[in-house]
Formats: structure tokens, sequence, C-alpha cells
């Protein structure tokens, strides 16, 4: 069985090299999500029986790996030294620093590999982490897949 949260967040960020308008620093209404597979709990009286996993619990694992440390940050690559720089002046400016460029493609291959730990097996039905999906606009998204990233 597969099931699906989806959550959002504000970040901005900047594709340092590209040929276009996303070279310089903006933000989005950013949308994730995440899907699980797994069993259905059948265990009669549980909180979760008839579920594979109780959303609030899903919502609550994201908010706390990559919701909360991503929402209203400006999403840096490290090696975009000139915006790194400049954002370590201001004073208590949320800024998270990552090993890559901040595409869509590229965050949601990080939120899996963050997710992908947290989730596992963490009602003892086989749960795993199948799919992350990031939104940077309501019409362009980005995949990463067990096994595809």
């Amino acid at each position: 069985m597969l099931i699906t949260r989806r959550l959002e967040f504000d970040a901005g960020h900047r594709i340092p090299h590209h040929k276009s308008q996303c070279r310089h620093m903006h933000g989005h209404r950013y949308a994730i999500e995440i899907t699980l597979s797994g069993s259905i709990i059948n265990t009669p009286g549980s909180s979760e029986e008839g579920m594979v996993m109780d959303f609030s619990d899903i919502k609550a694992i994201a908010q706390k790996h990559v919701v909360e440390p991503w929402d209203h940050a400006f999403l840096v690559y490290v090696g975009d030294t000139v915006v790194a720089d400049f954002l370590r002046t201001i004073e208590g400016h949320k800024t998270v620093v990552l090993d890559c460029v901040p595409t869509a493609e590229n965050l949601a291959a990080k939120a899996f590999q963050i997710l992908e730990l947290a989730y596992r097996d963490t009602y003892g039905n086989n749960l795993r982490l199948e799919r992350v999906r990031i939104y940077e606009t309501p019409n362009n998204w980005a995949d990463a897949t067990r096994g595809g990233i």
C-alpha cells in the first residue's frame, strides 16, 4: 500500500550558473510530498488500525527533519561563495548551506536521503520511503525515488 503526505514551506535559493532568471536570488513556495509504502496495520484496537502510518506522524517527522530547517531559510550551495559569504554577514539569518546546487532535483534527492532512515519501519509493518516530490512551483517538480537517485 502507498500513502502520501504533502507539506509546504517557503525558501530562497539561486542557481549560480543558470543561463536565465534563476541565477538571481529569489524564493519559492515549495511543496514536498512524501510517499511511503508498507502493510496496513491490522492490530485490533490500536490507534493505527487500518493505516500504513498515521498521517500526523508522517508530518511530524518531515517537519522535524526537512520542513522546519528549510522553511524561511535561504538554501545556498557551498560553492556559491559570493552569496554564502554575504549571508554570513546578516546576523541571525537562517541559511542552510548545501553540498549541492539547490535545484528541485537536488532538493528532492537531499530530502530523500534525510528522510529515508527517519521513516524506515517505524511501525513494524515494512514501512519504507518510496518517493519524495519537491514542487518548486505548482507546474514544476522533481521526484527522488527509491533506487532512482
